[in-house]
């Protein structure tokens, strides 16, 4: 593996992975060059620069690149990424790395080398006539969860002004220190009517390891034998069902030697989340779910987590984490141990376990791998595959050698595939590091066959149907459960309503600009950030609404604001931010700004407004914020910058006095489980975003804020039926 200065020139073994002609996947190992936007593969390494590759493609703007998570490889785990065009949704390569740490080096260069200009585009390299099989799942319906870069979000615990875009004093505050940890407690935070939104104590233990956090993040996500060396607390734990790359459902049975005598055991369901972020920190985020193949059981009482995880962030240049773990936890005591001194006490017992972890990779200091720790860390029962899939790895020795000919310098990425030899599949013994085993405790959790959507006839029985239809086909619910109104009636960019004083539930109000850090005059000398003093454009309006389908241009809805406008033939102009989180129902969040002067006085918004989508998404950043909210919710959210353009897909319609962009929540399954998470704990947090024209110019400094908004306690239930 190799990296060079330029962050677009990478190389090292990958897995290319696809589907035969009767549905079966495999990979095939191969050596992989990106250099000067061009991205070539090998059947072995190049011995002089001037090899013929047997494939290559360009890696241009218009290329995306998605991480799929973990997967499973003949029987090992990989992690798996996916370029796509946005021009071409067939156009697709799937590959695999065989650790997370070398998918994000792969996911970063790629991602650098498409926001270059290629050198090759208009050179001799061309478009082949040739139709390549595509890439994608076997179900053709799993296309939506086409999964993104990454959700560029950030942690938020304790974060300092180099490393959040959000000026907010720190949620926690230090009680103690125990066996090394020092033990922080978060602040209630408390609603507009006086009374405390969350009863159940938040606590944080915060330690040192003598590991990478790579390393610290497989022992962490085992539940095989191997955690017994360090976690004094699970007695037993499962994966019940795998919901993509990123999320699943876990069991846990704790020990009862640590509880109170006469208390029964305590039982944890759990569904579990993980990312990486660029800095090389993994965030593991849990919360308790229910699920139809494990209801309670007699002899366990179900404890109930509100939120948890772990945090483990690399530090003294990655040779030793910081893991930061919290708990909010209803242990269900009875009547005698209601006082919250002894809920704190067994909470903070439970947080121990970093102590534990600490001294594990202490004792495994100068001789210690992490494939000799992890090994049983999933089940590649679970992993992302379709149901009745078998996934294989290729012998390149039994491969059709005339399915390796093809021209070289192929634009497609579908180029970069290779013809599948149907008939001999081979399994290689050794294709992957052992160091992820079947773990003989867990057992597969099929997925649900997909079902057609009814048509529905009215607002009540639409959200009633659509909720049940997605509890049935993902198996499990939420602990909020959503009740709807019937609809009613009213016009686009008024459905939700305006509260300047920031009290009524449902509601929204422009933000506070000073809350949030863009970049100064001086940013290109000093990376130097500053407090926004105001915002281009005013927020006029909100829209909050559910449907069965994707809600686009509602800029040009009939009786909407926006048309309203331009009926009277004014200056006004309207930029429209239109997230969509798809799904069963389909949320639409829509929030309008409108500036009163003409664009043009405004040569940064002029050039974004009339520019083509692919320098839009190289500029439309979002700074997101959870003011008020669960600590779950706030660090998968974070409160860092991203550019929303290049981690979802978005698409962009330009009307008369109006540009709209449709953000795709749904493109990432990093995302989606971070929008997921945040519609469970909806109406009791408090949002706020900022969006900005991300500066990159000297003559674009310093940058302005377009808008802000305050989102006060959203409620599904009054999310409003989209009109035709």
């Amino acid at each position: 593996m190799g990296v060079s200065q330029n962050q677009a020139t990478m190389e090292g073994w990958l897995y290319t992975i696809r589907s035969n002609r009767i549905g079966l996947q495999f990979s095939r190992k191969r050596y992989f060059i990106l250099r000067n936007n061009v991205l070539k593969s090998y059947k072995e390494i190049p011995n002089y620069e001037k090899q013929e590759s047997v494939r290559s493609a360009v890696i241009n703007s218009s290329i995306r690149v998605t991480d799929n998570g973990r997967a499973s490889i003949n029987r090992k785990v990989c992690f798996v990424f996916t370029l796509y065009s946005t021009s071409d949704d067939k156009d697709q390569l799937k590959a695999s790395a065989t650790s997370s740490e070398e998918a994000a080096r792969w996911i970063h260069c790629l991602k650098d080398a498409a926001l270059t200009d290629s050198p090759c585009r208009s050179k001799n390299v061309s478009p082949s006539p040739k139709i390549w099989s595509s890439l994608r799942s076997v179900n053709p319906k799993n296309t939506i969860n086409k999964v993104s870069v990454h959700w560029p979000f950030h942690s938020s615990v304790n974060a300092d002004s180099m490393t959040s875009d959000v000026v907010a004093p720190s949620p926690w505050k230090i009680f103690g220190c125990q066996n090394g940890l020092r033990l922080f407690k978060e602040a209630k935070d408390v609603s507009s009517r006086g009374r405390r939104l969350d009863d159940i104590p938040a606590i944080m233990a915060v330690g040192v390891v003598d590991g990478t956090s790579e390393a610290i993040f497989r022992v962490i996500m085992s539940l095989g034998p191997s955690r017994s060396e360090w976690d004094f607390c699970l007695y037993y734990g499962s994966v019940v069902e795998h919901l993509d790359g990123h999320t699943d459902i876990i069991h846990k049975k704790l020990h009862s030697d640590w509880l109170p005598w006469g208390m029964k055991r305590r039982d944890l369901l759990l569904q579990r989340y993980w990312r990486r972020e660029d800095d090389g920190t993994y965030v593991i985020l849990y919360h308790s779910a229910s699920h139809k193949k494990r209801p309670p059981k007699n002899g366990y009482v179900r404890a109930h987590l509100k939120s948890g995880g772990y945090v483990i962030s690399p530090v003294n240049n990655g040779k030793q984490s910081l893991v930061k773990h919290m708990l909010a936890i209803d242990w269900k005591f009875w009547k005698i141990y209601l006082r919250t001194p002894t809920t704190r006490s067994w909470t903070i017992r439970m947080l121990e376990r970093v102590a534990a972890l600490r001294e594990l990779f202490k004792a495994k200091q100068g001789n210690y791998f992490p494939e000799c720790l992890s090994m049983e860390w999933t089940s590649d029962k679970h992993l992302a595959q379709t149901k009745k899939e078998d996934v294989k790895i290729e012998d390149d020795a039994l491969t059709d050698d005339k399915a390796e000919k093809t021209t070289p310098g192929h634009v497609s990425l579908l180029g970069l595939n290779e013809e599948a030899d149907e008939f001999f599949d081979v399994p290689e013994a050794d294709e992957f590091t052992d160091y992820d085993r079947l773990d003989s405790e867990w057992s597969p959790g099929p997925s649900s066959p997909s079902k057609s959507l009814p048509k529905l006839t009215s607002a009540s029985h639409l959200v009633r149907k659509l909720q049940n239809f997605a509890n049935q086909k993902k198996g499990y619910t939420e602990y909020q459960e959503v009740a709807r109104d019937d609809g009613r009636v009213f016009s686009y960019g008024t459905s939700l309503q305006k509260d300047p004083t920031c009290t009524l539930p449902c509601s929204w109000s422009a933000g506070d600009p000073s809350s949030f850090l863009i970049r100064g005059k001086t940013y290109l000398q000093d990376n130097r950030k500053i407090k926004a003093n105001g915002t281009l454009m005013q927020m006029v309006g909100a829209d909050w609404l559910i449907s069965d389908k994707r809600e686009d241009d509602l800029g040009n809805r009939v009786g909407g604001i926006v048309q309203k406008y331009a009926e009277r033939g004014g200056p006004e102009f309207f930029f429209i931010i239109n997230m969509q989180i798809p799904g069963s129902p389909t949320y639409t969040l829509a929030l309008y700004y409108m500036i009163k002067t003409p664009i043009e006085d405004h040569p940064l918004l002029c050039k974004f407004v009339n520019g083509d989508d692919v320098y839009r998404n190289t500029r439309f950043k979002l700074i997101p914020y959870i003011s008020k909210g669960s600590w779950i919710v706030k660090q998968s959210v974070g409160k860092k910058a991203c550019l929303l353009g290049q981690a979802l897909d978005t698409r962009y319609f330009r009307g008369k006095n109006y540009l709209e962009a449709e953000i795709d929540i749904g493109s990432s399954t990093v995302a989606r489980g971070v929008a997921n998470l945040v519609l469970g704990y909806l109406n009791n947090l408090v949002v706020e975003m900022a969006f900005i024209i991300q500066g990159n110019t000297q003559e674009e400094l310093p940058e302005s804020l377009l808008g802000t908004c305050r989102l006060n306690h959203l409620d599904l239930s009054k999310a409003h039926v989209a009109l035709p």
